[in-house]
């Protein structure tokens, strides 16, 4: 048994997690974890000088992998928190399908975050701040939204926009106001 990847102190989750009972269906305690445990990993993220970005994917009431944006530390344009999490899920439980997980992002996830939640089959977003935010702060969006994408088209992709959105301004806020920021 191993711990979630990028997940300090939390539950071991076994290698077997597949055939285990669900713990929980999506409360709104549980929903409220899983999004702090997101800010909790931007807001570390931007004390390493990287963005306000963070994602935490989960499943049947666990945490799989959370991870924060290192765009900035890895000169890697796609190293968004989303598409680091994506990956950590992926290599820890050995597949590339994540149907039946859902994703908790401080920030509406931009089109190429929004694809590899599609690829990965992640069925729902749920997400703080929006694109247009993330814009406002100096962030090269295109402002395209989740909404936009799934009308465009057709995904069956479940959103729940605006979680926690006060708490995930404040990240932008917090990282606005440090002196090494550096928007892309």
């Amino acid at each position: 048994m191993s711990a979630p990847i990028g997940c300090k102190n939390a539950p071991e989750l076994p290698e077997n997690y597949q055939n285990l009972p669900k713990l929980t269906k999506m409360t709104p305690e549980n929903q409220r974890k899983f999004m702090q445990k997101a800010i909790e990993i931007a807001r570390l993220g931007v004390e390493k000088g990287q963005s306000p970005f963070g994602a935490c994917i989960v499943t049947d009431g666990r945490i799989i992998a959370y991870a924060h944006n290192t765009v900035v530390a890895t000169h890697d344009p796609t190293a968004h928190a989303e598409v680091n999490a994506i990956r950590k899920a992926c290599q820890k439980l050995k597949t590339h399908q994540l149907s039946g997980f859902s994703i908790f992002s401080t920030c509406e996830p931009c089109p190429m975050c929004f694809s590899a939640i599609h690829w990965a089959k992640i069925d729902k977003i749920i997400y703080g701040a929006s694109i247009s935010d993330a814009k406002s702060f100096g962030f090269s969006e295109l402002e395209l939204s989740n909404k936009q994408i799934i009308d465009l088209t057709g995904s069956k992709m479940s959103i729940q926009p605006g979680y926690m959105a006060a708490q995930c301004l404040e990240l932008f806020e917090y990282w606005h106001s440090k002196p090494d920021k550096s928007p892309y």
